[in-house]
């Protein structure tokens, strides 16, 4: 068992005593959330309102990021007009509200990063867009009696909207809310939300190139943001309950800047997303492995038309080898589904010439192509028996053998299809 010092028990006196000389958090009078008090000097570092509800008090911190403002190399002003059609696509599904007016941005700082129970969402940032510009309002619990006045008076901001957007929110942020408003047994108010994780998006279309898709990496790469002095994610655990035991605000500036800073970010990524969705002949994206990736996230959409377009841009734009062979296989198969199949034999014999990963692949798109549409079983025997060589599988046997039927009924009937020059240069 550890120890406990002398300086421990001081810290405990130190709370008790910050505690003492707080107002009660039951106050006999409701306010409603927004006409709070100045906060007193006793948190030293955190500016803000105190809020007063029927279930207690939480502080409320605000700022507004004016329409004149940039982040990086989004203006704030651009939110105010945006494409909101095209976050039926970047949420995967039909959204109940395509006004962005009725769209909230959320993101949690936590008292651990595995989740559970146990864990707390100590500061929850919002943040919404409005006609002067982009508010984001922080709601802080002070101690962990504040957390029920805080999530009580969260919920009823968030009635006021129909969707949540997060960054990994659908595997932390609103899973972990959910569970504490159940321990609360208070109202669940992302039961009638949806909800967009932007995560899942920025993936598709930059992972390729960047690798990792952490908001920071795509903060500096997408929106040309580089924080200065930012606190490291991991640490804001550890600086709530150095807080908690000293009762000395400070430290946590940087915690709450921390948060102010994903939610804006958050905001302007969404824009960037809806604005390359809404217009992908008019993205602007200049690296070949973020049109494919564009290409790739229009194809899966069934928007093939605009998807080839960006596939034949980044195949021309220099494509590393595996990418470009990717991209050659990915086009082949919208031009097979658009009926075009000149096109389609002439990618996919490209590739069964250039590269190994597609070259099996290659030779069986070119057996079917010979068997079902040209009725030529010669050379649909032979791309078969070259897809055997190179990935030799029990499917294959079955094909073979099938052809051997076919070409053996056309030769009695005199119609056996004959090899056509181009087959002989496919080995």
């Amino acid at each position: 068992m550890q120890r406990i010092t002398q300086s421990d028990i001081n810290a405990l006196r130190r709370r008790i005593q910050l505690q003492d000389q707080r107002p009660a958090s039951s106050p006999p009078a409701a306010h409603s959330v927004g006409q709070g008090s100045a906060v007193s000097a006793l948190e030293r570092g955190i500016e803000g309102t105190e809020q007063v509800t029927p279930l207690g008090r939480f502080l409320l911190q605000e700022h507004l990021y004016p329409n004149e403002r940039s982040h990086g190399s989004v203006r704030i002003g651009c939110l105010q007009d945006l494409p909101c059609d095209a976050m039926h696509d970047i949420g995967g599904e039909h959204m109940r509200s395509t006004d962005a007016k009725r769209w909230v941005f959320l993101d949690t700082e936590t008292t651990g990063l595995a989740g559970g129970t146990g864990t707390c969402a100590f500061l929850v940032g919002i943040g919404m867009i409005e006609d002067g510009g982009f508010r984001v309002q922080l709601y802080f619990m002070r101690d962990f009696d504040e957390e029920h006045a805080m999530l009580d008076a969260l919920a009823q901001t968030l009635a006021q909207y129909d969707t949540v957007i997060t960054f990994n929110g659908k595997a932390f942020d609103v899973p972990l809310l959910e569970t504490r408003y159940r321990l609360k047994r208070l109202h669940n108010p992302f039961r009638s939300m949806d909800h967009v994780d932007l995560l899942h998006p920025a993936r598709r279309l930059w992972k390729e190139r960047l690798g990792s898709c952490r908001l920071t990496n795509l903060e500096s790469d997408v929106l040309g943001v580089e924080r200065q002095g930012d606190i490291p994610g991991a640490l804001i655990p550890q600086r709530y309950f150095d807080y908690l035991r000293s009762g000395d605000a400070s430290k946590l500036a940087a915690v709450f800047h921390h948060n102010v800073l994903d939610i804006v970010s958050l905001a302007c990524l969404n824009s960037v997303l809806l604005t390359v969705l809404a217009a992908p002949d008019r993205a602007g994206l200049r690296h070949g492995l973020d049109i494919r990736g564009l290409a790739r996230w229009l194809n899966k959409l069934g928007k093939e038309g605009q998807a080839l377009a960006l596939y034949r841009t980044a195949i021309r734009s220099g494509l590393p080898r595996r990418d470009l062979f990717a991209a050659l296989w990915e086009t082949a198969q919208i031009e097979r589904r658009a009926g075009r199949h000149d096109e389609q034999v002439q990618l996919l014999r490209d590739l069964a010439r250039v590269s190994a990963m597609h070259r099996a692949a290659a030779f069986v798109e070119l057996a079917k192509h010979y068997e079902h549409r040209l009725k030529d079983y010669s050379l649909a025997l032979k791309m078969t028996r070259n897809a055997q060589r190179h990935a030799p599988s029990e499917e294959l046997c079955h094909r073979e053998r099938r052809i051997l039927r076919k070409l053996s009924a056309a030769a009695k009937d005199g119609k056996a299809g004959a090899t056509g020059p181009e087959g002989d240069s496919l080995g």
